[in-house]
């Protein structure tokens, strides 16, 4: 049985949920008008560190409550979820990368072309949605 705070597990959701809503509410404009209004595209780069942040959060508030293995950072994270059944592969692949890119956003924010947020509304915010459906469906069943 895995160990989990409710309370903690439904705050963090609901800000990984209203996240991906500003960001598909923005993936929703025109690629022209976003990507050259910097107030645009500041608030994408936001709902995206907020979105994934809050992913990283909800795996490492499970790694920490069942005495899994310490993450060696981020992208870390996923891969613990792998190894305990919560994800495949190929899927926990995709969320590295998108752990890394969190970083890039975080650390290097001025050098991320304004292309590569509008792409990423347009293709990966569901990726931040859809682990939290396997998430929640892994609390479910164990």
């Amino acid at each position: 049985m895995v160990s989990y705070d409710d309370e903690k597990v439904t705050a963090l959701s609901s800000e990984l949920v209203q996240a991906c809503g500003h960001l598909k509410d923005l993936g929703e404009m025109e690629k022209g008008v976003v990507i050259k209004d910097p107030h645009l595209i500041a608030s994408a780069k936001y709902h995206l560190i907020v979105g994934i942040e809050a992913a990283i959060d909800l795996a490492n508030h499970l790694i920490a409550k069942n005495r899994w293995r310490a993450p060696e950072d981020c992208a870390d994270t996923f891969r613990i979820m792998e190894e305990q059944g919560l994800i495949d592969a190929e899927f926990s692949a995709r969320l590295q990368r998108m752990a890394r890119f969190r970083n890039r956003l975080i650390h290097i924010y001025w050098d991320v072309d304004n292309e590569i947020i509008y792409n990423l509304l347009q293709e990966d915010t569901c990726d931040i949605e859809e682990f939290l459906t396997e998430y929640l469906r892994f609390l479910r069943t164990e």
